[in-house]
C-alpha cells in the first residue's frame, strides 16, 4: 500500500518525507486555507519536496472552468495530480486532462457507482471518503470492499483507490486487508501508525538496564 499524507503544512512534509514511507500528498482548498499560503508557492515547495503525485483541487464548477485551472496548476510542476469532484462536470473534465496527459484524481466519492464513473472517465485515482460516511452512520469501509471487487470484476479499469477522510488507523488496517491501493491520512494519524505502547515500555526497560552496565556504545 502507498502512503499519502494529507495537508498543505510543509514542515509536516519535510519531516514525513524524511522517513522514506511518503508515496505523495493530498492537499485541498480548505488545508491550503488553513495554511494561509499562496496556493501555487505551497504546491510548489511540496512538489520539490516529494517525488510522488501532489493533489491540488480546482475550484471551479463547471467542465471548462475545471479544465483552465487544472492545466494551470499541472503547470508548476510535472508531479501535480489534478483533483476534479465527482460531478457530471468533474467527469467531463476528468476525461479531457486525462486525454491531454494530466493525473487526475477525482475526490468526493460516496457511492460505488460514482467510483465506477470515474475509472471509466479515466480518473487515475479516486478518493472515497470512509470518514464522512462513518459520521452518517454508514460504513465506509463497506464502499471501499464493494469498489476493490468492482474494479477486480474488469481488467481493463486501471483507477487507483485512494482511501480519504481516515480519522484512525483502524481505517488504514482495514483499507489494507481490502486491497486499497493508497491511502491518505493526516500527519498525527500516519505518526500514530509506528507507534504502540509496548514498543515505548520495552525501549524503557532496554534503557534502563543499559545504564546500570555504565557501559557506552561510542566508547568501545
Amino acid at each position: 500500500m502507498k502512503f499519502f499524507v494529507d495537508t498543505a503544512d510543509v514542515e509536516e512534509i519535510r519531516d514525513l518525507a524524511a522517513t522514506g514511507l511518503l508515496d505523495g500528498v493530498t492537499t485541498n482548498p480548505s488545508l491550503v486555507a488553513k495554511s494561509g499560503r499562496d496556493v501555487f508557492e505551497v504546491l510548489a515547495e511540496i512538489c520539490d519536496l516529494v517525488e510522488g503525485p501532489v493533489s491540488g483541487e480546482v475550484t471551479a464548477i463547471e467542465h471548462d472552468g475545471m479544465v483552465t485551472e487544472g492545466r494551470r496548476l499541472r503547470d508548476i510542476a510535472d508531479n501535480v495530480m489534478v483533483k476534479v469532484p465527482l460531478t457530471w462536470e468533474g467527469l467531463k473534465a476528468c476525461r479531457t486532462l486525462n486525454q491531454a496527459g494530466i493525473q487526475v484524481n477525482v475526490t468526493l466519492c460516496f457511492s460505488p457507482t460514482q467510483a465506477l464513473f470515474a475509472a471509466k472517465a479515466g480518473a487515475t485515482v479516486v478518493s472515497p471518503f470512509v470518514g464522512r460516511l462513518d459520521d452518517i452512520s454508514q460504513d465506509g469501509m463497506a464502499l471501499i470492499q464493494d469498489i476493490r471487487t468492482i474494479f477486480d470484476n474488469y481488467e481493463p479499469l486501471t483507477t487507483e483507490i485512494l482511501v480519504a477522510s481516515i480519522r484512525h488507523p483502524m481505517h488504514v488496517v482495514e483499507a489494507a486487508r481490502i486491497g486499497a491501493d493508497i491511502c491518505t491520512v493526516p500527519p498525527q494519524v500516519m505518526r500514530s501508525l509506528a507507534s504502540h505502547p509496548l514498543t515505548d515500555k520495552g525501549l524503557d526497560a532496554f534503557l534502563a538496564d543499559w545504564g546500570r552496565t555504565g557501559q557506552n556504545i561510542l566508547e568501545q
